[in-house]
Order: structure tokens, then C-alpha cells, then sequence
């Protein structure tokens, strides 16, 4: 993957070189192997690259055969080849950048919906003086963007927007969004002004300035599904993951993969060793020293079984405060999961071996694998039970109850939309009111709105739309990108998710039993013991950490009437739940987290900022 920005003026002023490059700069771990620039009067682009494909070609930015159209591409286009065969154009390399200007160049805008793979980019076409702005269609790539009556701005990450933005305010609007998702959702960000490209959209900028959005791809709202039997929906499946699995091996650098001991991971090395007929496979895991957590067991068993070289790391309390701050910046926001620290290791333990990892991420959501979504017909029909009572109730649980209590607080919420989205959510509605002293400005629960069907199929609508692309997604991105690490989820190919989608939700949750169809086809290639054994997850041990060594550090971040929290939030109700926590009489690491990545990522933006200042 690489790093791509660019900027647009409409008041007729030349592009800055200067500021250009400087936008770039920000980009350099995205793309530590070559760097380029394309300046024509008010418009430029820039590249970073990490070279996965035609290595010794395909510069960037890129000009099309014609002349009148340039490029700056982020990501890897998995079926090139077989969109180049079928092109009719005077191909001067042989990557897939240029098959995107092939296609551009013959069937316009519409051309996007060819392609497989993940991929953010930018075509500016001289002829009809238009930019247009692409981004896969799950969001695995991220692209952001800034718009005023001057200019408009895009870049891969944030940071690589601040030098051109007038100011870097926090939208302030966005921290209930984030004390209900620990992220923002599309369209919005932490920066005032600063925009997400929603997943599966087109951005067409004009000349005068106007900005256009539209959605080349979206997951149905209505069901329609498929009338198959259980078996046939395990081989629709076992193919499809098979045939992605094969297509994100394209590459021409090492591919590895994430194997942490779980089933998807375990499930997603199997099916590389299997299409890499006995070649050399490196494979990845982390623990964390805490046996309740531990699974690296379970990954060096599956390493045995397909006869991986197998690495590890472990990830201290330590690493979080050491790598706290600046993978906060490279977040360009609070990380959202403890998990982003140890996935930062995981990845810098990857890239001294390969340039490219295969991971499990989209399972969960496709085919119901949280504990939350056994319950989805409970949580879409319970808005009959008192909301105070749950409440009070769920105050008096023990830390030990603390599962327990996540679902006594979604379901106190006041109605569907919020109580599906109360599962994940660190405050409760109330909650977040109390804190900030002031209800939401806006409402983001058009994902818990929009999906239709059966309970588990809406909640799986809305997660795919949120918890996947604003948390998972940008966690693995900035994550690995930080270590100069590519990452491709197999299970986020847009085939295999229409598949998922269209499958009824008998198969996925069955006999209580979350992702059925996904143990079943990983049974015909791993041992039961594998395939049956008790989910744990990539679990950071971080209540015992906050009552350790991190005990202090969050008292004087949190409690200090200086602090971004401090000024911004309920001090009172911040000092209630670090003392509740610490005495170990209730478990509110999550709530903690929230409050104290917010404040960690805040000092760092500051200081960045007052740095270049």
C-alpha cells in the first residue's frame, strides 16, 4: 500500500510545490520506497510508495497514455491481470496503476465497479477539468478529504491534511459520536471540517468548486436471499473464501500471514498454506503474559499443522505506554481498542520477514461472531423493559459481571437503533449527556436505521457500516502502516460479503452457536479441537493493567482540570469511575479507555502541532 494526497485550487493560484511535499512527508511510513509529484497550475498530486507490484516500475504520480489523465493510487487492484488481457491500450508497465488509467481512459467513472481488491485513488482528467475520488467499497483503505471556497485538499491520512487546513480545531460535535463508537463514524472526523470518503463512494469534484458524493456500491438494505440448504451454503462459502484467499496472494514481494490461534486467522493460513502448495509461509502472533488471554498456544499448534515458520511477540504493559502517544498520531485519533498497540507490534514483528499479511478481520461481522449477536432478536424487541431499572441494576454487578452488564446497559437504551448500538458503546445515551452536559448536535444512526430483515441480519448491516469500517478497519490500516506493513482481510473480498448477505441468519448464528458456517467450512480444514474451542479474541489485559502500572498514569491524565477531558467533560463522574475501578469493585476499563485514549491522542496532536508551529 502507499500513501497518496493532493490539493485543488479554484481561486486560479498555482499549487505549492513546497506545501505538496510537505503533505507527503506526513506520508513516508506509508511509502518508505519512493516518493513523486505532479504539479499542473492549481491542481497536484503526491505519492508515497510501498512497492508490492511491477517493483521496478509503475512510478507515481502516473500519466495516462493520453495525456489528459493522472493518478495517484493507494492500494492493490487483485484481479489486474485479468482486467489488463482484456484492455486494448499502450501499456508501458506492468502493474495495476496503469490499468486504472486503461480503464478510466475507455469506460470513464463507472469503471470502478470492475474491480477487486482494496484501493483508495484520485484521477484528475484534464479533458473535463474534474477530480474524482475513489474508495473500495468495505473501507479498507482509508481516504479523507477538506473543502473550501478556495480549495480542496485529499490525502490518505489526516496529518497529511493539517499543514493545508486554517485551523485544527476538534469538531467538537464528534465526541458524542465517539463516547457512543470509540471512533467517528463516516462522513465525519476529530478535525473540524476534515471528511471521511464513506466506504464504496465517488467523489466527483468540479471546477467551481462544487463537490459531488455518490455510492457506486452498497450492501442491500432489503434481504434477498439465497434458498439453500446448510451444506450448500458451507461450500458457497468454502469457495469463495478459498478464491479470495487465492486472489490476496497476488503480490510480487513475501506474503505471510496474522495467526493468532482463533478460527478465522487459523482458518484464513490454512487456506494460504493450501494455495501455496508446500512453499515457505511466515506466520504471526502476540500474547500478552496473562494466561486468561493467552493463545499463542493455539497459533504455534496451527503453525505445526500447516507447517508455517512461526513468530511471536509478547506485549507488555510497557509497549502500551511507550507507543501510547505516537500511535495516537498515526491514528489520527484515540486509538479506539487496546488491541491497536499490540497489532502495531504484531506488524513491526511481521515486516522484518514479509511486506504483506494476510489477516481474519470481517468475519465477525459477516457471519455473527460476537457473543451480542445471539441476542439480537432480544435487543430489537425488548424496548418494553424499564431503561432506569437495568440501569440501577447494572450499577450494583460486581467487576466479575462485567459481560453481564454490557448487555443490561444496551438493552436499557431508549429504542432499537440505540440499544444495537449499545452493545459496543463504552456510555450509555445517558451517559454521554451527562459527561458532556449536552445532547448530541447530530444523529449518525442511519446504519442502525437503514438495514432491514431479521434482527441479526440489521445488526450485522449496521456493524458492517460502523464497527468494521471506522474501528476495525482504520485500526489495521494505521496500524500496520505504521510499520510500512500491508494488510488484506480475504474475508473482505465484495464477492464474499454479497454471498454473506444473502445467506439466511440460521446459518450463521445456529443452535446458539455464532458463525456456524464459518466452523463448518473451517472443519474440513483443520481438527475439531481447533474449530470448537472457546472463542477468546484478541484480548488485551488491560483491567489488571489499570490497576497496576497504568493506575497512575490514568489518575494524572484524567483528573488534571488542564486536561482536554478535564476542560471538556464531567470531572466528578471521570474521578467516580477511576476510583470504582481501582478499588476493584466494578470493571470500567472499557469506559476508561475511551476517556484516556481521547486524552493521550489530544496531548499528541497538541504537541505536533505546537512542534511546526
Amino acid at each position: 500500500m502507499c500513501g497518496i494526497a493532493g490539493i485543488r485550487r479554484f481561486d486560479g493560484t498555482p499549487v505549492d510545490r513546497e506545501l505538496l511535499a510537505q503533505m507527503a512527508r506526513q506520508l513516508e511510513h506509508r511509502g518508505p520506497d519512493d516518493h513523486g509529484l505532479w504539479i499542473d497550475g492549481s491542481i497536484g498530486f503526491a505519492h508515497t510508495r510501498l512497492s508490492i507490484i511491477d517493483l521496478s516500475g509503475s512510478l507515481q504520480p502516473m500519466e495516462g497514455a493520453s495525456g489528459r489523465t493522472h493518478i495517484a493510487f493507494n492500494g492493490e487492484i487483485l484481479n489486474y491481470r485479468q482486467l489488463r488481457s482484456a484492455l486494448s491500450y499502450p501499456f508501458r508497465t506492468d502493474g495495476d496503476t496503469e490499468v486504472l488509467l486503461a480503464l478510466y481512459e475507455s469506460s470513464g467513472a463507472s469503471s470502478v465497479d470492475r474491480l477487486r481488491g482494496q484501493f483508495a485513488y484520485a484521477i484528475h482528467d484534464s479533458n473535463t477539468d474534474e477530480t474524482h475520488l475513489f474508495r473500495d467499497r468495505l473501507g479498507i483503505l482509508p481516504l479523507y478529504y477538506y473543502t473550501d471556497s478556495k480549495m480542496f485538499a485529499f490525502a490518505s491520512e489526516i496529518k497529511a491534511l493539517l499543514p493545508v487546513l486554517p485551523s485544527t480545531a476538534v469538531d467538537e460535535a464528534s465526541l458524542h459520536d465517539y463516547l457512543a463508537h470509540r471512533s467517528v463514524p463516516a462522513p465525519y472526523t476529530f478535525i473540524e471540517g476534515v471528511r471521511k470518503v464513506p466506504q464504496g463512494h465517488h467523489l466527483v469534484v468540479a471546477p467551481d468548486g462544487s463537490v459531488r458524493s455518490e455510492a457506486y456500491w452498497e450492501l442491500p438494505r432489503e434481504p434477498s436471499l439465497l434458498k439453500v440448504s446448510p451444506s450448500e451454503a458451507v461450500n458457497l462459502v468454502d469457495e469463495a473464501l478459498t478464491a479470495s484467499v487465492r486472489d490476496a496472494l497476488v503480490a510480487d514481494v513475501p506474503v505471510g500471514a496474522y495467526l493468532s490461534g482463533g478460527l478465522d486467522s487459523s482458518l484464513i493460513t490454512a487456506l494460504v498454506a493450501q494455495e501455496r502448495h508446500g512453499a515457505a509461509l511466515h506466520t504471526f502472533s502476540a500474547g500478552f503474559g496473562d494466561d486468561r488471554m493467552d493463545e499463542t498456544v493455539w497459533a504455534r499448534k496451527v503453525a505445526e499443522i500447516v507447517g508455517s515458520e512461526h513468530h511471536e511477540v509478547e506485549v507488555t504493559a510497557e509497549d502500551f505506554q511507550s507507543n501510547w502517544s505516537r500511535l495516537s498520531w498515526h491514528r489520527d485519533a484515540p486509538l479506539s481498542e487496546p488491541a491497536d498497540v499490540a497489532v502495531f507490534r504484531l506488524a513491526q514483528l511481521a515486516r522484518e520477514h514479509v511486506k504483506v499479511v494476510l489477516s481474519g478481520e470481517g468475519s465477525d461481522e459477516l457471519f455473527g461472531g460476537y457473543p451480542k449477536y445471539r441476542y439480537a432478536g432480544i435487543t430489537r424487541w425488548s424496548g418494553a423493559v424499564p431503561g432506569a431499572a437495568l440501569n440501577r441494576l447494572e450499577g450494583t454487578l460486581p467487576a466479575d459481571k462485567a459481560r453481564l452488564g454490557v448487555a443490561m446497559r444496551a438493552i436499557s437504551e431508549p429504542n432499537y437503533a440505540e440499544r444495537m448500538r449499545g452493545w459496543f458503546a463504552p456510555f450509555t445515551t445517558a451517559e454521554r449527556d451527562s459527561l458532556l452536559g449536552r445532547a448530541a448536535e447530530r444523529s449518525v444512526l442511519d446504519p442502525y436505521r437503514n438495514g432491514r430483515g431479521d434482527g441479526l441480519r440489521r445488526m450485522l448491516y449496521a456493524d458492517a457500516h460502523t464497527w468494521l469500517a471506522d474501528n476495525l478497519l482504520e485500526r489495521g490500516d494505521r496500524m500496520s502502516m505504521a510499520a510500512s506493513l500491508e494488510l488484506r482481510p480475504p474475508f473482505l473480498d465484495h464477492r464474499l460479503v454479497e454471498l454473506a448477505f444473502s445467506l439466511p441468519s440460521n446459518v450463521k448464528v445456529r443452535r446458539g452457536r455464532g458463525k456456524w458456517v464459518v466452523k463448518e467450512v473451517a472443519r474440513q480444514h483443520l481438527p475439531a479441537e481447533v474449530v470448537d474451542r472457546k472463542k477468546i479474541g484478541f484480548q488485551v489485559p488491560l483491567d489488571a493493567w489499570f490497576r497496576g502500572g497504568l493506575r497512575d498514569m490514568a489518575f494524572d491524565l484524567l483528573t488534571d482540570p488542564s486536561s482536554f477531558v478535564g476542560s471538556r467533560f464531567d470531572r466528578a463522574s471521570v474521578a467516580r469511575l477511576l476510583e470504582d475501578h481501582s478499588s476493584g469493585g466494578r470493571n470500567e476499563q472499557p469506559r476508561i479507555w475511551t476517556l484516556l485514549s481521547l486524552e493521550v491522542w489530544h496531548r499528541e496532536l497538541k504537541r505536533r502541532l505546537d512542534q511546526t508551529a
